[in-house]
């Protein structure tokens, strides 16, 4: 079992970065391919990057690419989401995700223009 627990999203300015965070319980973390995905109002949730449990190993959706960088820790169960560069269309909840099966409740990102 892992419980995920997102938090660093909030409202900022296009052009501007935030940082999430995501942390796991479980002593299985660095076992896992951890991912975040989002979702905006009356979208499907769809997917922003993964990193498997090497840390070098890591995959961007084309909207994102360039601008976010995901990376672990696996000594704190710990995994992150760099946000740059941010658009408005970057609005969404963004959830962090374990194994592709467990899910964190999701932290808001609003982005204004």
């Amino acid at each position: 079992q892992v419980q995920l627990v997102e938090s660093g999203g909030g409202l900022v300015q296009a052009g501007g970065s935030l940082r999430l965070s995501c942390a796991a319980s479980g002593r299985t973390f660095s076992t896992y391919v951890m991912g975040w995905f989002r979702q905006a109002p009356g979208k499907e949730r769809e997917f922003v990057a993964t990193v498997r449990w090497s840390g070098t190993d890591t995959y961007y959706a084309d909207s994102v690419k360039g601008r976010f960088t995901i990376s672990r820790d696996n000594a704190k169960n710990t995994v992150y989401l760099q946000m740059n560069s941010l658009k408005p269309e970057d609005t969404a909840v963004y959830y962090c995700n374990a194994g592709y099966y467990y899910w964190g409740q999701g932290t808001q990102v609003t982005v204004s223009s």
